[in-house]
């Protein structure tokens, strides 16, 4: 659980500031599960440059309570949580100076967004609040406020969560509830996680990934894992400390998480996994008589392939289905017996054209056509489609072919070209498993809608 906060104070000496606005958002990784706003009279002068900074003047604190008086309610909301707060050093000083008049020694472990940000999303001009969270696409309201501080630091901090593939923060989180001694059962890790789409992390005591899966129902999944009797289920069972989660609303986006984060975090659970998940592909070579042949066979990475598949019958299947949908030549393609003719091996009609019917270049055309239809190569778009909830859409972009990464955005930020997408994108590794997962995905599944540029 982490408690993210922005705290306004009056300026002036070293250890010698007061607040005058906190803001707390309990937030368990997902959402928001609690929240505390309030002024504070801080009991000293407010200094003029932050009068004008904040809005906040000394009127308005009059009748507002004093910090004894909303102490208790912070401990409460910041109970068992890593304090997290942009430029975090300043904001857990502040709190701790003031629980320390009151002879309370408030001591929490904290992560800092900036220190962060400058980790997970390099190369910004700037890590000011203000403008990181501008150039990020993420909409502020009340800047200097602490509750607009407060609400844009966590959605940063949601970014953040995702982009930290090597799961760092996570790992930190684990680390410290086992510091707590808590020491949590199946039943009770199964009850903290939702039936929603999303991919999810199984640790050990010291934090440790051991296993890496997605599920359109991650509970029901786990619940799997720690009901099942076989040699895997039973180790992980034995070694599981605990489970985190990271929804995703759309199944293309956990997919591609799954694979990238597999190949990062190298779970000893996932051994399997690591090699290609994609081990049959699709290829076109021209057959002595000069006309193009659609194949199945196990990928060869000296080969340019169309698609691949998980496995050969799934191939052959879409083989079958392109060359009737597409009017290609089953005898071209190898799918007819020796023994029979082209025309006799399906008696209703011969697909598409014989050998010595429709000349190569004619034919090779048609070819080509379905070819450059069902590959990356060149093409830019974004792929749209569900989101973690009612209010967000997810977006995968493709530019000239390159799979760049995802994102989240709310309904009401239209994305309208590339560059505005850049913006908040994730950015995630290029290779033969994402560039395939994507096109098996659109092939198979039905997406929100395709944008091209």
């Amino acid at each position: 659980m982490y408690a993210i906060l922005d705290i306004e104070t009056t300026g002036g000496q070293y250890n010698e500031e007061g607040i005058t606005e906190i803001a707390v958002y309990r937030f368990d990784g997902h959402e928001i599960v609690d929240q505390f706003i309030s002024l504070v009279n801080p009991e000293i002068p407010i200094q003029p440059f932050v009068v004008k900074l904040t809005g906040i003047n000394n009127a308005m604190l009059r009748s507002a309570p004093k910090f004894y008086e909303v102490a208790k309610r912070i401990i409460e909301i910041t109970e068992g949580c890593i304090i997290v707060a942009h430029n975090a050093s300043f904001d857990y000083r502040i709190l701790r100076t003031e629980f320390r008049r009151l002879g309370y020694d408030f001591s929490k472990p904290t992560l800092c967004t900036v220190e962060l940000s400058k980790k997970l999303l390099p190369g910004h001009h700037s890590y000011s609040l203000g403008k990181l969270v501008r150039a990020l696409g993420i909409p502020m309201a009340d800047r200097h406020r602490a509750t607009g501080d407060a609400m844009a630091t966590v959605k940063l901090f949601k970014m953040l969560l995702s982009k930290d593939l090597e799961k760092e923060i996570v790992k930190s989180y684990i680390k410290t509830e086992i510091k707590a001694g808590i020491s949590p059962k199946l039943l009770d890790i199964i009850d903290g996680i939702p039936s929603k789409t999303g991919i999810y992390y199984i640790h050990r005591e010291d934090g440790t990934i051991i296993y890496i899966g997605k599920s359109k129902n991650i509970k029901k999944r786990v619940n799997q894992h720690f009901t099942s009797t076989d040699r895997k289920a039973k180790k992980l069972q034995n070694e599981v400390f605990a489970v985190t989660f990271e929804e995703t609303g759309s199944e293309l986006i956990a997919l591609l998480k799954e694979s990238e984060e597999i190949k990062v975090n190298r779970p000893p659970y996932n051994r399997s996994q690591r090699k290609t998940i994609f081990p049959y592909a699709l290829y076109a070579e021209k057959n002595k008589d000069g006309y193009i042949a659609l194949h199945v066979q196990k990928t060869d990475g000296r080969k340019k392939e169309i698609t691949s598949f998980s496995t050969l019958q799934e191939g052959k299947s879409l083989l079958h289905k392109i060359t009737e949908e597409n009017h290609l030549c089953q005898k071209i393609n190898s799918l007819y017996d020796t023994k029979k003719s082209c025309f006799q091996y399906d008696l209703k009609q011969c697909y598409g054209a014989c050998i010595g019917e429709e000349a190569p270049a004619e034919y090779n055309q048609r070819v080509t056509h379905f070819i450059e239809n069902n590959q990356l190569h060149s093409q830019s778009m974004v792929i749209v489609d569900q989101g973690r909830n009612i209010n967000e859409r997810s977006a995968v972009l493709i530019e000239n072919g390159i799979y760049k990464g995802y994102c989240f955005y709310d309904l009401n930020y239209q994305i309208n070209n590339i560059d505005i997408l850049k913006n908040i994108i994730i950015p995630m590794d290029n290779n033969r498993d994402s560039r395939n997962i994507i096109l098996n995905y659109v092939r198979k599944k039905k997406v929100i809608k395709i944008v091209r540029f």
